[in-house]
């Protein structure tokens, strides 16, 4: 007898009695609940590249924060209160998820800034410096020597964004482009009186990690030992290299020690604390889906044996072996479980390529392909079901 015929033959024996509105029941609820599985895994994956990933997604709360002691109606009189003592920097040192602190140090000195021509103008502006491992570019020109009289500055993104938007178009003035501005100069009169000096300044950067005007530490330190009012003036802000700043320890850490940031910067914490109860909870319902429908098929797949009972009994009789006929049954289901993996397979894929463009739409990078934890769900989850479906086959082959 063919292999074909022979095939037909015990399908129509082994397979009559099933039915069918069972095993497309369990074949759904294991659809769904793979598929709720991987998509789990993929939300989980993707908040954590955009967290932890090396591409360009430095706006999601960046690496590098701004930190400062909260001002409150107890201490707001008290200037002294909101410095940072060499204490207060050892215990931030010391926090989970920093990898490492740099001092803002701030202008003790007064500075006026003066711009001629169309674009008229005069004011009061603060300067600051950080150390230059916590820039985002350093520019070539990023230097100052005592005696010379130009100064590169780099500007908050922030300012060059209210100027454009909030002061330019109430004062009738024209919007500036970053490469614009950057060939405009201005005058800054440094110090007290008829006693400064004046500079000219170009602005040779733009940073949206620091929201003030910086300029090199050495202009700043000069300017402070000559001019400060405060010869050793403390550090009013620190700058920390965070590994996660979504870190719950590390947000409360910031309570515990009463120290304020940026809220952009520690959003993600709470947006991290909903992603892990949504993909917790998911997961949960996606695993309690796969055993409902991994019982049943199994269950469905037991009782058509059970109920072929007396045709196993024959055909062993005129020599077939249980062996071949547990790889006739497991022959029939086993597709069906693979078809089911790879379905949910695909929609999970097609759900990441839909949230790739979605994210890059809002100007966040994220990958088409998942990563290893994705196919590493899906691995373990095919394992398990085929595993579960060939030793039932098995076992109710040799039981009737």
């Amino acid at each position: 007898m063919s292999k074909n015929l022979q095939h037909i033959m015990l399908k129509r024996i082994l397979l009559k009695n099933g039915r069918s509105s069972r095993l497309w029941a369990s074949m759904l609820a294991l659809l769904i609940g793979n598929t709720l599985l991987l998509l789990s895994v993929l939300i989980w994956w993707n908040f954590n590249e955009l967290l932890y990933g090396k591409d360009q997604n430095d706006s999601l709360g960046s690496t590098f924060i701004t930190v400062g002691k909260k001002v409150t109606n107890a201490n707001m009189g008290n200037q002294t209160a909101t410095l940072f003592t060499a204490n207060d920097i050892d215990s931030v040192v010391q926090a989970v998820q920093v990898q490492s602190v740099g001092m803002i140090t701030s202008n003790q000195f007064p500075v006026f800034a003066m711009m001629g021509g169309d674009l008229a103008f005069a004011t009061e502006l603060p300067l600051e410096s950080v150390p230059d491992s916590f820039l985002e570019h350093k520019p070539e020109d990023w230097q100052w020597q005592p005696g010379s009289r130009d100064l590169p500055i780099i500007m908050s993104s922030q300012f060059l964004d209210i100027y454009n938007y909030v002061f330019a178009p109430s004062q009738g003035l024209p919007q500036l482009s970053e490469s614009s501005v950057k060939l405009l100069a201005l005058n800054l009169k440094v110090g007290p009186g008829e006693g400064g000096e004046v500079y000219t300044a170009h602005v040779v950067g733009f940073s949206d990690r620091i929201s003030s005007v910086m300029a090199p530490q050495s202009f700043i330190d000069y300017g402070n030992s000559k001019y400060g009012k405060q010869k050793n003036g403390g550090v009013s802000q620190l700058i920390l290299k965070v590994k996660d700043p979504s870190d719950i320890k590390f947000s409360k850490f910031l309570q515990r020690n009463n120290l304020t940031t940026n809220s952009q910067s520690l959003r993600w914490s709470k947006i991290r604390s909903i992603v892990e109860v949504v993909t917790t909870a998911t997961g949960v319902l996606a695993v309690l889906l796969m055993g409902i429908g991994i019982l049943v098929f199994i269950l469905f797949v037991e009782l058509t044996i059970a109920n072929a009972k007396g045709s196993l009994i024959l055909l062993i009789e005129i020599g077939y072996s249980p062996r071949m006929l547990s790889r006739f049954m497991i022959g029939r289901f086993i597709p069906l479980i693979i078809g089911v993996l790879a379905t949910g397979m695909l929609i999970a894929l097609a759900a990441q390529i839909i949230a790739t463009h979605a994210a890059a739409a809002q100007g966040l990078v994220l990958h088409t392909v998942p990563g290893i934890p994705f196919w590493l769900a899906l691995f373990g989850s095919a394992i398990v079901l085929l595993l579960l479906v060939v030793r039932s086959i098995g076992n109710a082959i040799n039981k009737n």
